[in-house]
């Protein structure tokens, strides 16, 4: 497995075919709450509401028609599988999803509405692992790892190539952390185009499998105890983590409830409805002021899928 910023040059020709360059905006209401100048860079708006939508394109993109042909079989919690599902449909390949039982339904009809077979099985993901991998062993279609493929990673680089391009002297990048594909893929793009700019990545305190696979220099699991979903990774991968050791500035922790608070900030100053992982930067930016007070800061809001859950509590 490798993966370069030559990769991410060779996926922006793939990602500019199908999907616009996403908006970042700066709002005055939220620099003031976090004392620093902050850009949210909006992958909400994506057509699968994720950035994750890059990664699929360039995966599909680069697939032989044969392989294509036989599919590819993934397991997801949520927007790697619509993305997968997304770019199967836009190539014309068959999806199938492997997720959790207990998942959340809509999150389930989301990928069938794209095109995929949805399997739900298992208590968690690393069940659903297990069952994706006898299932592409049993039909022949390629096994996707939501962290190690390095196709993914070239697609998502391309969003970081858009936020130094269009702000070149930032101060720092903060990335949400789930496998850790988005925070590696953003230290290498920034290594390349900005190398002063600090790249940060951001996990919830009840699910850092892969805050401590950083720390630790080795691959650990952890138990999930996050309601953040697109941080419930219960353990790291091997790609991204070696890029991350090798890159990445600093990485951060926040509970579930500065998340929230982000959330409703988001919500209040910038019009914006981001899933917890999707406010997970900004928790960062705003519980860590030593770290990012009258900086440049470009906050990446991964997603705008809120399940009903996050929506009760944003409410509350």
């Amino acid at each position: 497995m490798e993966f370069s910023y030559a990769d991410v040059r060779a996926a922006r020709d793939v990602v500019a075919r199908h999907l616009p360059p996403t908006p970042m905006w700066s709002y005055p209401v939220l620099n003031a709450a976090a004392g620093a100048t902050v850009y949210v860079k909006h992958e909400n708006v994506q057509p699968v509401g994720a950035f994750k939508v890059r990664g699929g394109l360039t995966l599909l993109d680069g697939m032989p028609a044969a392989d294509r042909a036989r599919g590819t079989v993934t397991f997801s919690t949520g927007n790697h599988a619509q993305s997968l599902a997304y770019a199967s449909r836009v190539y014309g390949a068959v999806c199938t999803v492997v997720m959790p039982a207990a998942t959340d339904p809509a999150r389930a009809a989301a990928v069938e509405a794209w095109g995929a077979s949805v399997v739900l099985t298992g208590a968690g993901l690393d069940a659903a692992e297990e069952y994706a991998e006898r299932l592409a062993a049993e039909t022949g279609a390629r096994l996707v790892s939501p962290g190690d493929t390095p196709e993914l990673l070239a697609g998502f680089g391309t969003l970081y190539a858009e936020v130094l391009e269009a702000e070149p002297s930032l101060d720092a990048i903060v990335v949400p952390v789930g496998s850790g594909t988005g925070a590696s893929a953003a230290a290498v793009v920034a290594h390349e185009l900005a190398p002063s700019c600090r790249v940060v990545g951001v996990q919830s305190s009840a699910s850092r499998a892969a805050f401590d696979s950083w720390q630790s220099g080795e691959i650990v699991r952890r138990p999930n105890r996050t309601r953040v979903d697109g941080l419930a990774t219960g353990r790291g991968f091997d790609l991204p983590q070696q890029i991350m050791r090798k890159h990445l500035t600093d990485f951060l922790l926040v509970d579930d409830e500065q998340i929230t608070e982000a959330q409703r900030l988001l919500a209040r100053a910038a019009h914006t409805l981001a899933e917890g992982a999707g406010a997970a930067a900004l928790a960062a930016v705003l519980t860590h002021p030593e770290t990012f007070a009258g900086r440049r800061t470009a906050v990446i809001c991964t997603g705008g899928n809120a399940n009903p859950k996050e929506l009760t509590h944003l409410a509350a």
